[in-house]
């Protein structure tokens, strides 16, 4: 046997089953944590942002163009989330397949029906997202659907690990409306309370649990907040019965300590994607700790 052929066999030989499947770039937690539901151990997959990272607002560094070029799939939020960074990265990329309109490409948003869409586009009303608010993943439902296409697309664009795409979402989607059925039988002692939100981060989250919103802290979404508007709320407040005011990690804390320190409401930290391991395991740890730590304030 030739050294040329031996090689050629040693190198198949070192190839890893872990690099024989789609190879998935996705742009949030929760995405990513489906792709790797889905796939198990026949995808890679890379997470560009965590939760300690506001999603808008990312450098498109050479390390996210470089695992661009290498994916045979993105999966995006959409709706703009990403529009400040995404776009950049793709186009540095030069991957053909996985740019926008390529079957490469999914965006979650699109899967789903969009809160907040504004009557008018208007940059004065600060950080405003045209198609609607980009946070669907704080609705498990919303997730449930999105991971239903998602399955579908890998399918597609791997056929020879279909079967096991299908069967690994019929398995998890049982486990995950059994999961929605428990926290919402859990979170009833929420309905009908107010919170006050620092950034337009949680309306899929409240309307599922039908939370109500007394204020928020950003008088526009993506400004900061100003003290005349923060003088305001403290007296809108005033006597009403607010369950808490919740923050994005990312958020910065000071804002919402005034709040608190002049109203006497809690503020709470309340994570806007997976913070701990990305896959099933923690999207279920996500949706308990969000409920676990609004119930631990109610009053």
């Amino acid at each position: 046997m030739s050294r040329f052929v031996l090689l050629a066999l040693l190198c198949l030989g070192l190839a890893s089953p872990a690099q024989a499947g789609l190879k998935v770039f996705a742009t949030l937690p929760e995405w990513g944590a489906l792709a790797r539901v889905i796939g198990a151990d026949s995808v890679t997959v890379f997470v560009a942002t965590h939760a300690l990272q506001d999603p808008h607002h990312i450098e498109a560094r050479p390390s996210l163009i470089a695992r661009a070029r290498q994916a045979d799939l993105v999966v995006a939020n959409g709706a703009d989330l990403e529009v400040g960074w995404l776009p950049a990265v793709l186009s540095a990329a030069g991957n053909g397949p996985i740019q926008p309109g390529q079957p490469g490409y999914f965006e979650a948003a699109a899967q789903v029906a969009l809160l907040e869409v504004p009557a008018r586009v208007d940059r004065a009303d600060g950080d405003v997202h045209p198609a609607g608010n980009p946070h669907i993943g704080l609705d498990p439902h919303r997730l449930l659907a999105v991971g239903t296409a998602l399955h579908e697309r890998m399918a597609a664009l791997d056929p020879a690990q279909a079967a096991v795409y299908r069967a690994n979402w019929s398995a998890f989607s049982a486990r995950w409306q059994l999961a929605i059925a428990r926290w919402t039988e859990r979170a009833a002692p929420l309905r009908g309370k107010a919170i006050v939100v620092h950034h337009t981060a949680y309306p899929y989250f409240t309307r599922w649990l039908g939370l109500t919103r007394a204020g928020a802290l950003e008088a526009k979404a993506g400004v900061a907040p100003g003290s005349a508007h923060l003088a305001a709320l403290r007296d809108a407040l005033a006597g009403q019965p607010v369950l808490a005011i919740v923050r994005p990690p990312y958020a910065p804390e000071g804002p919402g300590q005034w709040l608190a320190g002049e109203t006497g409401i809690p503020l709470l930290r309340l994570p806007t994607t997976v913070e701990q391991s990305v896959d099933e395991a923690g999207l279920t740890a996500w949706f308990d700790e969000l409920i676990d730590r609004l119930l631990a304030h109610r009053r």
